[in-house]
């Protein structure tokens, strides 16, 4: 139950991104915030727990003022890793009023990964879960700078400083957020490191704002609407339209292995509108909604983000959605989003006007507003100062930079990779998305892949997407991936290919059929006709977050050690 403010809240911090919360909370105090299944009864029907806005407003002061009085402050860094729903999105706003700057990390990067990002951040207090609070007496090098510790469990566990519960502490004033300016820092965010090591990116509140108001006018989003965010930092995002985040029954480490019959009835229990995530969530799903016959029929938009999403997905979902409903794809990075974006019913329509020729990539979209788009030709070095020269026409093959009002300026900690991603151009930073691509004449990107895994061979350059694209099409093949093996500059392509049928694996001839298909496909097109090498591979190691980005890196690595046994 709330209690009883004794004094109303002061005037809204005009620029920190928590004031959006502070709105809602006063122009729909009763609208549920958050909606989450916690088990289920004795008839096996999901139990849910439910936050209203002025709730939720309600527990961040608290929040607030407790982490106030154990000396977190502006500007302190504040290492986070609490599981999605509440209390990561009460406590995340807490740390905004406060000016504090939440790092947001994925724990399950893996134990190397996560030591030097935790390393690299310095921060200065921590509140996570018990299993981070044993890493920090496991690994004290990386967690050096912490001074204070909260653990968000059990009392009864000996763990950090003080127990998250014991800072909640009864209300008596609203909290005074503090006011910021646009460019002061507001989050620290990582990338998902599908490359190498994950990079910290550092946002402003300024940028906060650019994402909100981009999103909003684009998607067309409205207050009161149910949001399903499958990527769970979204809910901060949801708070601030004024939607209601309903936490889905899918584990944000491992969003492939959803189970979609409980995905469809969340959607149908909570009557979700709209949902964001990644496109192996819908693969699942949307196989699973074919094979029953059954629709989503509240949904008005899916958003699929995180790698490239095949047509097959956005035309299953023409049969599951109502007629007025689409499928989009935003594209963008942790550095940089929104891009551009792109609707299911044009990402067809342009590959039906294309002939659906591989070859030509993946439509992306147009840019959004407020963010300019260039082409620029592929190198590796660091480019200091922007010119317009750098600029390629249409239909030429380049690196995708950006510049707008929601692009991120520096990585934290790694001013080699800073140097090698952005641009000045005055006041203005543009940032090198690190894909490649090409313009239409209809000024539309498509994607060709990720600029470091592009294969250079003797004869020319071979890009990923269109390649993929084009062996994807064998029947057989469940996902492929081209790597180079050999000598830089002289690489072999080789294509790994992931099959549906696992018997390929172990039966010699159905092996032989299937490579024997996929060469006769890949004569069929220019770019891949001399593609001769093959490897199959019983499951792509892919990304923590989005279960979708491949890691080629390992494939690589992987396939160097298997060079005598590839198929030719």
């Amino acid at each position: 139950m709330l209690e009883t403010l004794a004094a109303p809240r002061a005037a809204v911090a005009p620029h920190n991104i928590a004031r959006h919360l502070l709105v809602m909370a006063r122009e729909q105090p009763d609208q549920v915030a958050v909606v989450m299944g916690e088990g289920r009864d004795r008839a096996g029907k999901v139990i849910y727990r439910r936050q209203s806005f002025a709730e939720l407003d309600l527990a961040s002061d608290r929040y607030a003022w407790g982490l106030s009085a154990i000396g977190i402050a502006r500007g302190t860094r504040v290492l986070s890793m609490v599981p999605a729903g509440l209390p990561l999105i009460s406590l995340t706003f807490a740390l905004l009023k406060i000016g504090a700057v939440p790092i947001l990390i994925d724990p399950a990067m893996g134990r190397r990964n996560l030591v030097q990002c935790i390393e690299e951040c310095a921060p200065e207090a921590m509140v996570s879960v018990p299993r981070a609070q044993l890493a920090r007496l496991l690994f004290p090098g990386a967690f050096r700078s912490v001074r204070r510790s909260i653990n968000v469990g059990s009392r009864f566990v000996p763990l950090g400083d003080i127990n998250l519960a014991d800072l909640s502490v009864p209300l008596r004033t609203p909290f005074p957020t503090v006011d910021v300016a646009p460019d002061d820092p507001a989050a620290i965010i990582f990338t998902t490191g599908s490359t190498g090591v994950p990079k910290g990116v550092l946002y402003e509140h300024g940028m906060f704002d650019a994402q909100i108001r981009l999103l909003r006018d684009l998607f067309g989003i409205e207050p009161g609407e149910v949001e399903m965010p499958a990527f769970p930092l979204f809910a901060l995002f949801n708070a601030a339209l004024g939607c209601t985040s309903a936490i889905p029954p899918i584990d944000p480490t491992r969003p492939a292995s959803c189970d979609p019959a409980a995905v469809v009835a969340f959607v149908r229990d909570q009557q979700v509108t709209s949902t964001f995530g990644s496109p192996a969530i819908w693969q699942r799903v949307t196989a699973h909604c074919i094979k029953q016959g059954a629709h989503l029929p509240t949904l008005r938009r899916v958003l699929m983000a995180g790698a490239p999403v095949p047509a097959e997905l956005h035309e299953r979902f023409r049969h599951i959605l109502a007629p007025g409903a689409d499928t989009h794809t935003p594209y963008g990075a942790t550095e940089a989003l929104p891009i551009t974006t792109i609707s299911g019913r044009e990402v067809l329509a342009a590959n039906a006007a294309r002939g659906a020729d591989p070859l030509a990539g993946t439509c992306i979209g147009r840019p959004v507003p407020e963010v300019t788009l260039r082409i620029i030709a592929i190198s590796d070095a660091p480019i200091a100062a922007w010119d317009d020269a750098l600029a390629l026409p249409p239909f030429e093959v380049g690196e995708i930079a950006v510049k707008g009002p929601a692009v991120t300026k520096t990585y934290i900690a790694r001013p080699a990779s800073t140097a090698l991603a952005k641009i000045h151009e005055g006041q203005s930073v543009w940032h090198r998305m690190g894909d490649l691509g090409y313009l239409d004449d209809e000024g539309r990107v498509w994607f060709y892949g990720r600029k470091s895994h592009r294969v250079v061979t003797g004869a020319g350059t071979l890009f990923t997407e269109p390649v993929e694209l084009a062996f994807g099409r064998h029947p057989g093949v469940a996902r492929c991936a081209l790597v180079g093996v050999g000598p830089a500059g002289r690489k072999t392509p080789v294509v790994i290919v992931e099959p549906k049928d696992r018997r390929a694996m172990r039966d010699p001839q159905a092996r032989a059929a299937l490579v024997a298909g996929l060469r006769a496909l890949g004569a069929r097109y220019a770019m891949t006709s001399g593609i001769d090498a093959f490897l199959l591979h019983p499951s792509f190691p892919v990304d923590i977050r989005h279960n979708a980005k491949i890691f080629r890196e390992q494939l690589a690595a992987w396939a160097e050690g298997q060079r005598q046994k590839l198929i030719s």
